[in-house]
């Protein structure tokens, strides 16, 4: 039976299992009647909703507190046992693998090194497979425990004329899926989605989700990290490459959104560098760890210039900043950095004066690296290029997530669909017989999520 809205009785039924899981995974553990007023809905309708899922071994009870001359309250909280998830980081530097629990504890995770310039399609593709191979025998895995895959991938992703629906199949064998455009790094219209399908080894309705690691990286910030209370937000990423995303709405707003941007293709300079997508004056050409490798080595830096990116970048910060008892800074070193933090503040303002976001936050692996030093001069450029009131307005910090953070949300997307869907499985899933253990909040997915657990 439908309602006048269009809305069925399914529907209805899973908009519920869906506020209870989503406020019980962000906000818990909560007690039934605390879950009332944060859902909105009534009594009876909590009652049936967390008999369903507790029967479905989604929810378990958290402890007992007391009330106010009442009895007891059961406290509830999503059982991480209830499902599993696989993270991936396509990289500039590694392909990295994660099996995560419902509470994003890590579970397993595989590595492949990429050679210089190493972007083969084929290549990348079988370290995918081989990957998640690894991480689900690792583990142990039952197969029909995954709720999905989720890949952050630098470039462009296209998904046809439309977005899938929240529940609809994912693409069949043979449809095209996700499409990737990788400028940078030699993709062109890369059917990622499909080639993938064919490459890893789990059941067929697995659904895949592939998206911008500037995104994931937004993703996992907002969820668990420094953007958690922001109502807008940009999350910088600075790797080889460079790329942004812009986030707007709280975790459980409807109407949120997450943008990613081709940041890093933003020019900063008339008539500079060439850039390694082909234009000129990019920012990428001066704060990407590729670009401050040849700027350094260019300008006479010890350096060959065949040392990998992360090795010379560290090798720029240890001439820079060297120990109480070393040498001297090198001035050159100092030019190079310098220079970088100029390029990020100015660019940085531009975001201030498009996006007025409350909070910007620098990651990936190369802006872990130079943040802690060059982010008061970048703070200072980017108060210099922005206009007073919105930059006033806007705090520049440091991601909180480490270096793992594409991978971490990369696993959201799966999870972000399971709890939209409130906790609907697959039709070959049974529920899953696992022994309780305790989620954690969102302040402890950080130091959980490299904890792998005896088995």
């Amino acid at each position: 039976m439908a309602e006048r809205t269009g809305r069925t009785v399914r529907d209805l039924r899973r908009g519920n299992r869906a506020r209870v899981l989503q406020r019980l995974y962000f906000d818990g553990p909560l007690s039934r009647q605390e879950l009332g007023p944060a859902t909105g809905l009534s009594s009876g309708s909590i009652s049936n909703v967390v008999a369903e899922l507790a029967a479905e071994r989604l929810l378990e009870e958290a402890g007992i507190v007391g009330s106010d001359g009442g009895r007891p309250r059961t406290l509830l909280r999503v059982a991480p046992g209830g499902g599993l998830l696989i993270g991936i980081d396509i990289g500039e530097t590694r392909v990295r693998v994660e099996l995560f629990d419902l509470s994003l504890t890590e579970l397993a995770r595989a590595e492949r090194p990429l050679a210089r310039d190493g972007y083969d399609v084929e290549r990348i593709v079988g370290h995918v497979g081989s990957g998640v191979t690894d991480v689900l025998r690792q583990a142990g895995a039952d197969t029909r425990r995954l709720l999905g895959i989720g890949i952050g991938v630098p470039g462009i992703v296209e998904r046809g004329s439309r977005e899938r629906a929240v529940g609809e199949a994912p693409p069949a064998p043979g449809e095209v899926g996700a499409v990737v455009h990788g400028q940078t790094i030699g993709w062109r219209d890369v059917p990622f989605e499909r080639l993938l399908r064919d490459a890893v080894d789990v059941p067929l309705d697995v659904p895949l989700f592939i998206d911008n690691g500037a995104k994931t990286l937004g993703q996992a910030e907002m969820w668990f990290g420094g953007g958690r209370d922001a109502q807008a937000a940009v999350i910088a990423l600075i790797g080889s490459g460079v790329s942004a995303c812009v986030n707007r709405g709280g975790i459980l707003d409807e109407d949120r959104s997450s943008t990613p941007l081709e940041w890093g293709h933003t020019t900063v300079q008339l008539r500079g560098r060439r850039c390694r997508c082909g234009s000129i004056g990019c920012l990428e050409a001066y704060a990407g760890a590729q670009a401050m490798r040849e700027r350094w080595h260019e300008a006479g830096g010890p350096l060959p210039p065949e040392a990998d990116d992360e090795t010379a970048l560290a090798a720029l910060l240890a001439a820079a900043y060297p120990d109480a008892d070393g040498p001297d800074p090198d001035p050159v070193a100092l030019s190079v950095l310098d220079e970088t933090a100029e390029c990020l503040g100015a660019a940085l303002a531009d975001l201030v004066n498009l996006f007025l976001p409350e909070r910007i936050l620098l990651g990936g692996w190369a802006g872990l690296l130079i943040g802690p030093h060059l982010i008061p001069d970048i703070r200072r450029y980017a108060e210099d290029y922005a206009l007073r009131h919105p930059a006033a307005r806007t705090t520049i910090e440091m991601g909180r997530l480490g270096p793992d953070a594409v991978t971490l949300g990369a696993a959201t997307l799966p999870l972000a669909e399971f709890l939209a869907q409130g906790g609907s499985r697959r039709a070959t899933d049974a529920p899953p017989s696992v022994p309780a253990a305790r989620l954690p909040t969102a302040a402890d997915v950080v130091r959980n999520r490299h904890r792998t657990p005896a088995r």
